[in-house]
């Protein structure tokens, strides 16, 4: 009997990794002689790298880049165990999480840092990138990622507009030139994770919706959706792209139209990309039970999140899922109607949140137990087969 453990993080307390051997020890106390495969998920988000690294033997990459607001800083991504595809989070170099809540300022903060990450992989002989767009500080439509592999951002007068530009850079762009981009850029392949549909601009555009989170005015937004217009149609005239309304453009405060035009980046779901990457599906081959979770679960789950899409996955195949969970919140029974067969919380008593942090490998492994001694008798006729 096989069982695929495939959850993501309980963010703030677990990894993915952490999560899925809780999982393993806790099945192996009912049954020591279960098959247990074991791979940990993420949606493109972060804990992305750490997910994939661990999934496929891969390594950690520290290196010092620029933060969102052109500051030094230590930063990381991946290189999976192929040795040449690096998945990064943009997040780690222009994340939100980067700066203090006085210092958001979409005018002028930068993806610079982002495509650092991604000339240090080149220049390490990654030739694919998996790029994950969620947490990001910016709304500069990766003007500042293509900065740094090369890119020269000029103004009406032909003059370079400064390093690092920003939200409020956009509208003084007066042409791109391309001639300098890092050329192994060409023969390189990119996909963006991307679990969001926004178009680049207008009332459902990446200003509009995500700029007051991150700090923006109403008069900010203005500038700032002008700014990715006036982007777009200097893309669409110079460089012959239309990215006004492509589905997902404003991923990342338009970093998904950026990567688009500088990158040639397709745009796919998260947890589908990771999923991939993972070899997930064929894992799933002749399994009796999936096993996934994550550290919250409520209706939202099913708008793309991880454990929807291992459920999609192992629907495909009829393969039960369950789903284990720091906690369950507002008409998580609705996922039954999605692909779950389970949903459970770890939670065995009335406890703080701190103190289900600190327990939380303990309270997984525990779950896993009941769960599985219950299903293990449920399905004993089965077994039998």
């Amino acid at each position: 009997m096989k069982v695929v453990i495939a959850p993501d993080s309980f963010k703030g307390s677990l990894s993915a990794h952490e999560v899925a051997i809780a999982i393993q020890k806790g099945i192996k106390k009912v049954d020591s002689e279960i098959e247990t495969i074991l791979v940990p998920m993420a949606d493109g988000g972060e804990g992305t790298v750490q997910s994939l690294i661990d999934a496929t033997g891969g390594r950690l990459i520290e290196l010092t880049v620029h933060d969102p607001l052109f500051r030094k800083i230590n930063s990381f991504y991946g290189i999976m165990g192929d040795g040449v595809t690096a998945v990064i989070e943009m997040a780690a170099a222009s994340g939100l999480a980067l700066l203090a809540g006085g210092e958001r300022n979409l005018l002028k903060t930068t993806t610079y840092g982002t495509g650092e990450l991604i000339k240090d992989a080149l220049n390490r002989g990654c030739r694919h990138f998996i790029l994950g767009l969620g947490g990001s500080a910016t709304n500069d439509g990766g003007c500042g990622m293509a900065q740094a592999l090369g890119v020269r951002l000029l103004d009406v007068n032909g003059n370079e507009i400064g390093m690092g530009i920003g939200g409020a850079g956009l509208s003084k762009i007066g042409s791109i030139d391309i001639s300098d981009i890092d050329k192994r850029i060409k023969i390189a392949n990119f996909i963006a994770a991307c679990d969001v549909d926004n178009p680049l601009c207008g009332v459902k555009g990446a200003s509009a919706v995500y700029g007051p989170q991150k700090g923006a005015t109403k008069d900010d937004i203005i500038t700032l959706d002008n700014g990715l217009a006036h982007f777009a149609q200097i893309v669409n005239q110079r460089l012959g792209l239309d990215i006004l309304n492509i589905p997902g453009a404003g991923a990342a405060g338009g970093l998904g139209a950026g990567a688009i035009v500088f990158l040639n980046a397709g745009l796919d779901h998260g947890v589908d990309i990771v999923a991939k990457a993972t070899n997930l599906g064929e894992k799933m081959n002749n399994a009796s039970l999936v096993i996934t979770g994550e550290g919250y679960l409520d209706f939202q789950t099913a708008y793309g999140k991880t454990p929807f899409g291992v459920a999609q996955l192992a629907n495909q195949k009829n393969i039960p899922v369950i789903a284990i969970a720091g906690g369950l919140g507002e008409n998580y029974q609705s996922l039954y109607h999605k692909g779950f067969n389970g949903l459970f919380s770890i939670l065995d008593k009335p406890m703080t949140l701190d103190e289900a942090i600190e327990n939380a490998s303990a309270l997984v492994e525990a779950a896993a137990m009941n769960i599985f001694t219950f299903w293990k008798a449920a399905n004993r006729e089965y077994l039998k087969k």
